[in-house]
């Protein structure tokens, strides 16, 4: 028993000195030894468990009745101290914000139930799943599209389940997933510092109010490759409603692509305020876009592919339509339109399972409102 208070007392004294606390009363002592009694040396070097016991819940308990912070109660019990943090925010009393190894214990046991809890797959969610599977929508938008009409769906989890069996049974539902169950591959920046393009203005010039995401207008512009640089295709995102404009360009010169660009966006020019690019040649027209549109062009830095992020999502998106090795001279313009509509018309998580479509017209409507009063 003093075996243990002893090895437990270097990390209780310092937490003591550090706080400036008083000499022991007589009912420390008593709850310091009963810390001892319940709580194991900590060995150098134990791999962190991060699911907590009901032995450690008492111990935990017990040790916040004392002054002591959540990492040394963390390195007394052996876990790390995110796993107290959460341990306590997750199993406290909901309106006093105490801790106790009952309620905690309950706690944690009525999520174990509900997360071994099979969830029933109706006919009537398996149809919408299906149809919604052709339409382009990932499990995560099905399910959050759903909730949000207020149609019952199972987790999205279940969804990849059901997927993955009907695979296994020989079933064609993966295919159309995004990506078929492949893995992410690691994506460079090879082309992000393409070469020097006169009159470039950075974008740290850029205002802030564009990293808001909160009013349309704000674009990013990128072009998508096909095989043998047969064909290019040119994309145009909004930051703040991921709406995009896709066109099939005749070439990658920069002249075509200005042109392009410009007659893209004939109907939304009085709404746009800024266009973002990478440093590729074929923006080298930047200055006749800006002019002609009366809008203020900016230039990522090199090598920083992410301060586009909506352009580079947008291109992911594509490639699940017409993936990569494919000759863009075969793409058809109206192949292209059908594409564009159905990335419009998809919901968004980042949009509240908006579709961008509908987040559009929201703050079109917004803005009509605010200007009219």
């Amino acid at each position: 028993f003093w075996v243990r208070i002893i090895s437990n007392k270097n990390i209780y004294f310092s937490e003591r000195k550090e706080r400036q606390c008083p000499p022991f009363s007589h009912s420390e002592w008593i709850k310091f030894a009963i810390f001892a009694l319940i709580v194991r040396p900590k060995k150098k070097k134990l791999q962190m468990s991060k699911h907590i016991t009901e032995e450690q819940r008492y111990a935990i308990s017990m040790i916040l009745q004392i002054p002591m912070s959540k990492k040394a109660i963390a390195e007394a019990i052996g876990v790390d101290k995110s796993t107290v943090y959460r341990e306590i925010k997750r199993n406290c009393d909901a309106r006093s914000g105490s801790y106790s190894m009952e309620l905690a214990q309950r706690k944690a046991d009525r999520r174990k139930q509900q997360k071994h809890r099979k969830e029933v797959l109706t006919p009537a969610m398996r149809k919408r799943i299906i149809k919604l599977l052709k339409k382009g929508f990932s499990p995560e938008q099905i399910v959050g599209r759903s909730r949000l009409e207020g149609i019952a769906m199972v987790s999205h989890e279940t969804i990849y389940r059901w997927i993955w069996e009907d695979k296994r049974r020989g079933g064609k539902l993966h295919k159309y997933l995004r990506r078929q169950g492949r893995r992410y591959a690691k994506r460079g920046s090879k082309n992000a510092g393409r070469g020097f393009i006169p009159g470039r203005v950075d974008i740290d010039e850029r205002p802030e109010i564009v990293e808001l995401k909160e009013r349309f207008g704000d674009l990013e512009i990128d072009t998508i490759i096909g095989k043998n640089h047969k064909g290019a295709i040119l994309t145009i995102n909004d930051r703040a409603t991921s709406r995009v404009w896709i066109r099939k360009l005749s070439g990658k010169e920069a002249i075509p692509v200005a042109k392009i660009a410009v007659w893209a966006l004939r109907k939304v020019k009085n709404l746009i305020h800024t266009i973002t690019a990478d440093n590729g040649k074929e923006f080298a027209k930047h200055e006749e876009i800006a002019q002609k549109l009366e809008i203020k062009f900016y230039f990522c830095k090199p090598y920083h592919s992410w301060e586009r992020g909506a352009n580079e999502n947008t291109n992911g998106l594509i490639r699940q339509y017409i993936p990569k090795g494919k000759d863009f001279s075969e793409v058809t313009n109206k192949q292209i339109k059908w594409i564009e509509n159905k990335l419009n018309n998809r919901p968004r998580k980042r949009l509240g399972y908006l579709t961008p479509n509908e987040k559009f017209k929201q703050i079109i409507n917004q803005n009509s409102v605010a200007f009219a009063s």
